[in-house]
């Protein structure tokens, strides 16, 4: 499942030990620039229709171990293999991802001023590697083309926030946990892959500090002793996609957007929290100790009190999308049906 494959990478953290450029608070700007991510992400991922392929109890009950395997492999590379050689690869990685993820975050604004047919999809190659874009699609590579090679040649901090937000936008967006079931499982495994891997073992933390890439969020500090405050983007986009999903729930039961608030406020507290502990200790905290207990305490407290329990645990997006699939099929036969009757 690709999509498992790239949260995967997501919810590994880096620090990119760049100079100090600008004095900013990282507190705040790590609150809002985490909530913004949130935020955006969740209301792009609200579509006309359901969709298509959700994350199944099985893939939620075994990403934690997938993550793990991942996380383990990198502090091997990085301990017997050349830091630098190690990056350099990573960096090629992500300099491929960052054109495909920035130029998709800026897609829908670009359509907008292209002619309407631009929008049409086209297959390009072999039967067997057939790849299929628009014309819109490449005009926003160009930008994203651009944009990532002065990363790469800098490796500046404002271009690593900027491409670990499209990232986390892209992430919640495409993602879809399908159940608050199966929502739940993931976040209580990555709760407990969290804790684990950073209160009992160095594996984390030295990952953090030897990988650098886009898949963090840093901000400069006035500390010559740590330069910069983080976020992991899968401090960011794990809680985003249980967040957005309470969003598309609202949505389906025509709601406005009264659980995504809830979920949204307990996302914003959890971040919170985490920076106050940290501040509190000066160590590294794992942020999904505070952000999962707070995303899912505070709506499970709105959904209580209001009652919605039943309609919140029986609501599942893969059915949603079959439903509406087969509602599709029926008024094409009924099209066609018409059709024959006129001809007659």
């Amino acid at each position: 499942m690709k999509n498992c494959e790239r949260l995967a990478n997501l919810a590994l953290a880096g620090l990119s030990l760049a100079p100090l450029v600008v004095k900013v608070n990282p507190n705040v700007n790590v609150v809002l620039t985490a909530c913004l991510a949130v935020y955006v992400g969740c209301y792009r991922s609200v579509k006309p229709t359901p969709p298509t392929e959700t994350m199944s109890n099985e893939h939620a009950m075994r990403f934690p171990l997938v993550g793990s395997a991942m996380l383990l492999s990198l502090f091997l590379l990085f301990k017997f293999l050349s830091k630098d050689l190690v990056n350099a690869v990573l960096t090629c990685y992500f300099f491929l991802l960052g054109i495909l993820a920035f130029s998709a975050t800026l897609l829908p604004a670009i359509k907008r001023f292209l002619p309407k047919h631009w929008n049409e999809n086209f297959l390009f190659g072999p039967t067997a590697l057939e790849v299929e874009f628009t014309r819109s699609q490449i005009v926003a590579a160009i930008p994203g083309f651009f944009f990532c090679v002065w990363y790469a040649s800098k490796k500046h901090w404002l271009a690593n926030n900027i491409l670990g937000l499209a990232f986390c936008i892209q992430g919640i967006e495409m993602l879809s946990l399908g159940s608050f079931k199966t929502g739940a499982i993931l976040l209580g495994g990555l709760f407990v892959y969290d804790i684990f891997w950073v209160f009992f073992t160095p594996v984390m933390v030295s990952v953090a500090k030897s990988f650098d890439a886009p898949i963090k969020l840093l901000f400069p500090t006035a500390d010559p002793a740590r330069p910069f405050s983080m976020l992991g983007l899968g401090d960011i986009v794990i809680p985003g996609i249980f967040v957005a999903l309470a969003l598309r729930f609202d949505v389906s039961r025509g709601k406005g957007s009264q659980y995504f608030k809830s979920a949204f406020f307990g996302y914003t507290v959890g971040v919170v929290l985490t920076i106050i502990v940290m501040n509190w200790f000066q160590a590294a905290q794992p942020a999904l100790l505070y952000i999962v207990p707070a995303v899912i305490g505070f709506l499970a407290a709105h959904v209580i009190w209001n009652g919605d329990i039943i309609p919140l645990l029986e609501f599942d997006e893969s059915k949603l999308a079959a439903a509406a699939a087969s509602s599709k099929d029926e008024s094409s036969d009924l099209t066609s049906s018409d059709s024959c009757k006129k001809d007659e």
